[in-house]
């Protein structure tokens, strides 16, 4: 598919919006790197007029590719709040046929870096998942429904292993399992207990949930840091405002499940008011 390509990515960098061209190829058949195309053409453009334009394309055989057109705004924004694990891929180990005032060396060399404050968002947001994740998990296992119960444990190990890998400093990759057995073999170990073990599943799951209470409270305070750095902004909050703030949008659903972990927690504190109703209060928060 290179050769079929290759016209269209030199028409593509001669263009003066273009800032890079990237070509990915699939590694293995119905490689989910590529979504299971034998190739992506990635273009990152300074014109964000269009965020996001897709192509598909074939050579008239059996062969097929995408071209996604992406703004540098789209990707930094995917970049920040770790939306797009598959662009990290692309980025990192794709081949790079132009890259404009060396954009992209010097984005891979952000990546690496890692900056300080994205890193602490990541961390909430997988944090938050993890939390809610692990409280539905727990709620199906009391009622009895431990196959629904395995479902939401799988979730939050998963969660647990990509905030692993994050707290290296490190972009937590597809393959993130392979990751995790370098980084944090206990969670992998716990993973593998999980889903290999002969034990009987209600035993399983039993011994999961305490080993996910015990990773979960010691990493609470690393986990709450971002939310809680962003409410130290002011005195008091509705739920509302919080839910608005332009920094705290990437917890959504998950957003009001946390914060009443962090009460229960002792980093929040609930703070009443009058509402019109004498019988009914507001119910703000502010940091603990």
């Amino acid at each position: 598919m290179e050769q079929v390509l290759r016209p269209i990515y030199q028409e593509r960098a001669s263009s003066p919006q273009t800032l890079g061209v990237i070509l990915v190829e699939k590694r293995a058949k119905g490689d989910p790197i590529t979504d299971t195309f034998d190739s992506i053409l990635l273009i990152i453009t300074a014109d964000d007029e269009v965020p996001i334009f897709t192509k598909h394309y074939t050579d008239g055989g059996n062969g097929k590719a995408a071209m996604h057109i992406i703004s540098e705004k789209q990707l930094r924004k995917w970049l920040l709040v770790g939306s797009k694990r598959r662009v990290v891929d692309w980025i990192f180990f794709g081949k790079v046929y132009f890259d404009r005032n060396e954009f992209v060396e010097q984005l891979r060399d952000e990546l690496r870096e890692y900056p300080f404050y994205g890193r602490k968002m990541r961390m909430g947001k997988e944090f938050s998942k993890l939390v809610r994740h692990y409280m539905e998990g727990k709620t199906f296992f009391e009622q009895g429904n431990y196959m629904d119960a395995y479902h939401y444990v799988v979730k939050s190990l998963h969660h647990l292993a990509r905030l692993a890998v994050i707290e290296e400093g490190l972009f937590p990759e597809v393959t993130v399992w392979s990751q995790v057995k370098k980084i944090d073999p206990s969670i992998y170990k716990l993973y593998e207990e999980l889903i290999l073990s002969e034990e009987p599943l209600a035993k399983r799951l039993e011994l999961l949930f305490l080993a996910s209470e015990f990773f979960i409270h010691n990493r609470a305070a690393e986990g709450a840091f971002h939310l809680i750095d962003v409410m130290s902004s002011k005195e008091q909050w509705t739920i509302q405002e919080l839910h608005e703030h332009e920094n705290l949008k990437v917890y959504s659903v998950d957003l009001e499940v946390f914060i009443e972990f962090l009460i229960e927690k002792g980093f929040i504190q609930v703070v009443e008011s009058d509402s019109k109703n004498e019988f009914v209060f507001h119910r703000d928060y502010k940091v603990q």
